[in-house]
């Protein structure tokens, strides 16, 4: 399983970058693991947009969802229009928000012409092709879902999407192959209700998890990667990096 960092911003792009997309192949299938602002023409220097199977998308945050509207309308008014249909997988309740979003600019059946969508179960698995998918509830501002992404060899990636501190992946993502959690914050969140992370604390969540290897992301250019990297080494003793746009990871 390979997979490819499109953007790694977090809610505003980095300079020359994008928000949440990973491209993610697994066997013969490849997905689009969040789709965020930017990440469509990334997308497009790596891979021909109509020969990805599916997207899967972790919640209905601008910063993850805002390019299926190019996407949308690249599939439906491009010189290829009408050659794909993708998968697009939605978190539940997901097809209402997104929709309220196409609406408000003025298309609201963009998405819905141009992708075959459907909402997936959190407690069920999903078959994308090759990609075999599980889902886990993490908590944020609006309801989130770490991803698990696996195929019939083995390797197992794991995204955490966006999300404050909990417990909720040690099980589910327990020994996984690599690891990828945000590392927005360079302080905790005052206050009971925390929907982000520091890299101290991602550091300790794959620490928990017994991660073979982790990725820190939805992290800003803004801040100092050095000191990210020192703070997550704190609390897990693996191998640690911070994404970069157009890093590739094979496992």
């Amino acid at each position: 399983m390979h997979i490819t960092v499109l953007g790694k911003s977090p809610s505003w792009p980095d300079a020359g970058g994008a928000c949440s997309g990973y491209l993610v192949e697994a066997g013969a299938t490849c997905l689009l693991l969040d789709c965020g602002s930017g990440v469509f023409a990334q997308l497009r220097l790596v891979r021909d947009y109509a020969a990805v199977d599916g997207v899967v998308v972790s919640h209905i945050h601008a910063d993850h969802v805002l390019d299926l509207i190019p996407y949308a309308c690249a599939l439906s008014y491009s010189p290829r229009a009408g050659t794909a249909r993708p998968a697009l997988l939605l978190p539940p309740g997901g097809r209402e928000l997104l929709r309220a979003i196409t609406s408000a600019c003025g298309q609201p059946d963009v998405v819905e012409d141009a992708f075959a969508v459907r909402e997936y179960d959190v407690a069920a698995p999903e078959r994308l092709g090759d990609a075999r998918l599980r889902f886990q509830p993490v908590p944020h501002y609006v309801p989130a879902n770490a991803v698990e992404v696996s195929t019939g060899g083995g390797g197992r990636f794991t995204f955490g999407a966006d999300h404050g501190p909990t417990h909720a992946l040690d099980d589910f993502a327990a020994g996984t192959d690599l690891l990828m959690l945000e590392a927005t914050l360079v302080e905790p969140e005052t206050g009971d209700r925390r929907g982000h992370l520091t890299a101290a604390e991602a550091g300790a969540e794959a620490a928990g998890c017994r991660a073979a290897r982790l990725v820190l992301t939805h992290i800003s250019d803004e801040l100092d990667r050095d000191r990210a990297l020192a703070e997550a080494r704190r609390t897990y003793d693996g191998p640690v990096e911070v994404a970069r746009a157009g890093a590739e990871y094979t496992v």
